[in-house]
């Protein structure tokens, strides 16, 4: 008996219910982050923006800053 929902029903679920449910399944993937293994780029990324952070951790803003500026504008 498969009881997967069809996008049909997904799709007709409210707003709010579709958010907790993709909040839902997110939560569940961030669980095992070894199972999204990172490309040689992007590992290369990472670490170039931790070296730049290291150099100079007043040079960022918090989250909250950056957020207030994209919904302002």
């Amino acid at each position: 008996m498969d009881l997967s929902p069809t996008l049909a029903e997904i799709v007709s679920l409210s707003v709010d219910e579709r958010i907790r449910l993709v909040e839902a399944i997110w939560d569940s993937i961030a669980e095992h982050p070894d199972a999204l293994p990172l490309s040689d780029a992007e590992r290369e990324e990472l670490d170039r923006r931790w070296a730049d952070y290291l150099k100079d951790p007043a040079a960022g803003a918090p989250w909250s800053e950056v957020k207030a500026r994209i919904i302002a504008r």
